[in-house]
C-alpha cells in the first residue's frame, strides 16, 4: 500500500471514556521509542494509536467495532 500523506491538520474527534487523559499520557509518552528523522513520517501519533488499543481492550470489542476516526 502506497504512503498517503495525511491532512495538514486533523479535525479533532469526540473524546471517548477509555482515552488516557493528559496526566496518563505524561507517564506512557516517556516509556515509547523517539522518532528519528530518518524513514517514513509518522501517519497517526503514538497516543492515537494507544488510545485506540485502550477503545478495544476496555470495551471488549472487535478489531472491526473499532470507530472510523481511530487509527486502523
Amino acid at each position: 500500500m502506497p504512503y498517503v500523506r495525511p491532512p495538514a491538520s486533523k479535525p479533532e474527534r469526540k473524546a471517548y471514556l477509555s482515552d488516557l487523559s493528559d496526566a496518563e499520557w505524561r507517564l506512557v509518552e516517556p516509556l515509547l521509542p523517539v522518532t528519528r528523522p530518518r524513514g517514513q513520517q509518522r501517519i497517526h501519533s503514538y497516543r492515537d494509536i494507544i488510545d485506540g488499543i485502550l477503545y478495544v481492550l476496555k470495551g471488549a470489542i472487535g478489531w472491526r467495532g473499532v470507530p472510523h476516526d481511530l487509527p486502523p
